[in-house]
């Protein structure tokens, strides 16, 4: 299955659960993707994504509460993503969600 999609998640920050949508469109080989993360916060686009079977890594600068660059990977399993969006000195933060549709 592609990992292609819209996925509801959820991040574990310290500041409380915070709800986005990750949407990940494939390149056309298949190696890497683009895509955004929209939540409360605003949005961000996502910069070098990869893909690697069914497991996705990115990056994304946010800009709010304070500027940082998120390190991001995610295993997708079926309609399920769980994975870590690390967020250098504040250390690593659960990531789950679930493809829309």
């Amino acid at each position: 299955m592609s990992v292609a999609g819209t996925y509801d998640t959820t991040v574990k920050s310290p500041m409380g659960d915070q709800k986005g949508t990750l949407t990940v469109t494939p390149n056309a080989d298949g190696t890497g993707f683009t895509g955004l993360m929209a939540g409360g916060m605003g949005s961000m686009e996502i910069a070098d994504g990869t893909i690697d079977g069914n497991t996705i890594g990115w990056k994304m600068n946010m800009t709010v509460p304070m500027p940082m660059t998120l390190t991001c990977t995610a295993t997708i399993d079926g309609d399920n993503l769980t994975g870590t969006v690390n967020a250098g000195a504040f250390g690593d933060m659960p990531l789950s969600g679930t493809r829309q549709g």
